[in-house]
């Protein structure tokens, strides 16, 4: 299921103006507790957090990376990935989205090409 239009809303009150939302994927601190949402744009990977209590809020800007920063690789069997020395739990439907944020960074040769590039 993809992320909520008023969580994507939500997320995008954390960015600068002008950016936008490439790649977006909730995680949640390994074993539980915190949630988190990724969000790449074109310049940087913002972490924001929505705390332990909800989901689909985020309240504060836990960290924020240059867009050069690796966020997989993803264990496929507990779909745990180490970020930036944390781990953080990712549920499947958002491995590809993670893996997609990777490739287009460092193996943009990997993604497929985009049948409307003039739109």
């Amino acid at each position: 299921m993809p992320v909520s239009r008023p969580a994507r809303d939500r997320c995008r009150e954390f960015l600068g103006a002008g950016d936008g939302i490439r790649y977006l994927f909730p995680a949640s601190a390994r074993g539980g507790g915190a949630g988190f949402f990724f969000v790449v744009t074109d310049d940087q990977i913002s972490v924001l957090s929505t705390g332990g209590l909800g989901r689909e809020k985020p309240k504060s800007v836990w960290g924020t990376y240059p867009r050069e920063s690796r966020i997989g690789p993803v264990d496929p069997d507990d779909g745990v990935f180490e970020f930036d020395g944390s781990y953080f739990e990712l549920d499947d439907q958002y491995v590809p989205v993670l893996n997609a944020a990777d490739a287009e960074a460092f193996h943009p040769e990997l993604l497929p090409r985009d049948p409307l590039p003039d739109l």
